[in-house]
């Protein structure tokens, strides 16, 4: 099975920068292949710079991890199974806006968004996700 191409990671881009252009919050966005190396990045007018590094990272954090980076949350605080993972492979991150990418069951990149609220980052990196994906197999 092919990975992400250019064409996916651009299809991906496109949508989610519709999507924040939708929700009015400008935004970073990342596209990594399964390696977790970038393929396509964009950041809007107006998305705040740190969020550049943080969307790659969400985006390889995913990949890593091979879970949706708000799915880790939980697992992270103090006490928690995954306490400290942030710490671990040059730094992860473990708050809503990595989504993995997955071709008929296979996984294949993510999607890393970053600028807006957790909640907002989700959002757009959903819509990314849905332009390229097929669903999970349960």
């Amino acid at each position: 099975m092919p990975g992400l191409t250019l064409a996916d990671a651009r299809a991906a881009l496109d949508a989610g920068l519709a999507k924040a252009d939708a929700i009015g919050q400008p935004m970073n966005v990342a596209v990594v292949d399964d390696g977790g190396h970038l393929l396509a990045f964009a950041r809007q007018e107006g998305a705040i710079r740190a969020s550049i590094d943080i969307a790659q990272r969400k985006a390889r954090t995913s990949i890593l991890m091979e879970a949706p980076t708000a799915a880790l949350m939980p697992l992270v605080q103090p006490g928690a199974e995954l306490y400290g993972l942030e710490q671990t492979a040059g730094g992860l991150v473990v708050f809503g806006g990595g989504i993995p990418v997955y071709r008929d069951g296979v996984l294949v990149g993510a999607v890393g968004v970053s600028a807006g609220s957790a909640e907002q980052d989700v959002e757009v990196a959903t819509a990314a996700v849905a332009a390229i994906s097929t669903p999970v197999p349960a």
